[in-house]
């Protein structure tokens, strides 16, 4: 069975084409969710101590190096968009090495998931795969796509996916939480 898509907008007018891989009634709401059919992007930077990369989240430095990133990842046969909640990266991403290769890497803090903003984030490094390193203007940078599924919660109004805000996010993660375990239990019992 085909996995439905939807399409999500953020407030500057971006969208963003997910599979939609739940769909769940809290407090007697739908809720849907999300997963980017393109892959996410993260732009690192290195401070010049050169130890731990840094996310770039500032909207108007994205746009500034945005296009050497674009141009560098063309080289590789990858699209970069600017899509809502993330960038992501369209076309065949190459194959992930194993843990001795250099293709990935462990780095903390660097989810840009719009729900995750307020948690401590240097508790669980998370591991991404290298797609490209760039300059801009004498600063090193690297393009990295994350290799944990990127999951996004949204609301769905009449099946349209619309943006929570954290407020909310925090209001319905435990209800989400146990839907969830409640509906994988259940399809697990159907296997059996």
């Amino acid at each position: 069975m085909d996995t439905p898509t939807v399409l999500l907008h953020d407030t500057d007018g971006r969208s963003l084409l997910c599979f939609l891989e739940r769909s769940l009634m809290l407090d007697d709401q739908p809720y849907g969710l999300l997963q980017p059919v393109d892959a996410p992007a993260v732009i690192f930077s290195w401070e010049d101590d050169g130890e731990e990369p840094v996310p770039v989240e500032d909207e108007d430095a994205i746009k500034t190096i945005f296009p050497t990133a674009k141009a560098v990842l063309e080289e590789q046969n990858l699209t970069l968009l600017a899509t809502a909640i993330t960038l992501t990266v369209e076309g065949d991403l190459p194959d992930v090495e194993d843990d001795d290769g250099d293709d990935s890497a462990e780095l903390n803090g660097a989810d840009r998931h719009h729900v995750d903003e307020e948690e401590d984030l240097d508790e669980e490094a998370e591991e991404f795969q290298l797609l490209a390193i760039f300059y801009h203007q004498q600063q090193e940078y690297g393009v990295y796509t994350p290799l944990d599924p990127f999951l996004i919660v949204a609301r769905l109004d009449n099946d349209e996916p619309q943006l929570i805000s954290p407020e909310e996010y925090e209001r319905i993660e435990p209800l989400l939480e146990a839907a969830l375990a409640e509906q994988i239990e259940a399809e697990e019992a159907e296997r059996e």
